[in-house]
């Protein structure tokens, strides 16, 4: 999700995919958005540009079953991560001082700072978030979705300011059930959204008919509704003012916003972000 409040950005990222492995604190979705503002994404989108991998090689040639593969820059990120949290530091403060040490002036602020954890059932079996989508390929079925201890969760006093504060909030075009709905699960966030005075509109992930990457799919169908951006708009509901998506004819109880949503490069990305922002300000 992103607001816009004075010229300045603020994305709330989902922890619930976080995990801890290799002696490491993991918090994949809001290192990833830090990384892409700091321009050092890398060409698969999710390390680091340049990265090695020696430290994943050597726990191989130990014997280790090393499934969850971190480049080493990578894996220092997550290692200092887990020492400041041992030595009181929250999630958040500890995902700032990386985004201070790689320049990014844009606040990315984890939902919560609580322990929050999707875990998906697939053949009859409950899996953490990340071994179902990377251990397995999310190659089984999605037959339930579980966000625990979401509910005993608050949000962070940052991401209820910057809530409170936007001229706009867009939710991306993310997985709605895996990567936003961890997010709304959390106690407290749906309602201020909702009682935010910016307008909150969604850009599908659809499109073409189709997802662009990651099986969005299968949780959307496991989640009822049709899939494609009229699917996405029935998922989040009344949470909605608007929608953008590249599909005419949307069966939407919102605003609409038809444009091309490929973002297949930098100028894309920022004009699909520009008319997004300014589709939502015209809904204010």
């Amino acid at each position: 999700m992103l607001d816009v409040a004075s010229d300045a950005l603020t994305v709330i990222a989902n922890p619930g995919d976080d995990v801890e492995i290799y002696g490491a604190y993991v918090s994949p979705d809001p290192d990833l958005v830090t990384f892409w503002l700091a321009d050092v994404i890398d060409e698969r989108g999710w390390g680091l540009r340049g990265d090695t991998f020696h430290v994943m090689e050597a726990l191989r040639e130990l014997g280790d079953q090393v499934w969850f593969n971190l480049g080493d820059r990578d894996l220092a990120w997550c290692i200092r991560r887990a020492r400041r949290l041992a030595e009181g530091a929250t999630v958040t403060e500890a995902l700032a001082e990386g985004a201070a040490a790689l320049g990014v002036g844009a606040r990315v602020l984890p939902a919560t700072d609580a322990l929050v954890r999707t875990a998906v059932l697939s053949d009859g079996s409950w899996r953490a978030f990340q071994e179902f989508m990377v251990r397995e390929r999310a190659a089984g079925p999605v037959e339930g979705v579980e966000f625990r201890g979401a509910e005993a969760a608050r949000p962070s006093d940052e991401v209820l300011a910057a809530v409170e504060a936007a001229e706009a909030i867009v939710i991306g075009p993310s997985n709605p059930v895996a990567s936003i709905a961890p997010m709304l699960a959390i106690g407290g966030l749906r309602e201020a959204l909702r009682a935010a005075a910016a307008p909150v509109v969604a850009v599908s992930p659809f499109v073409g008919g189709q997802v662009v990457k990651g099986p969005t799919e299968p949780f959307l169908r496991w989640a009822g509704v049709t899939t494609d951006a009229s699917g996405v708009a029935a998922y989040y509901g009344d949470l909605l003012d608007g929608l953008v998506c590249d599909e005419q004819g949307v069966d939407a109880a919102v605003p609409t916003l038809v444009t091309a949503t490929l973002m297949d490069g930098a100028r894309e990305r920022e004009r699909v972000a520009r008319e997004t922002v300014q589709f939502a300000r015209a809904l204010a």
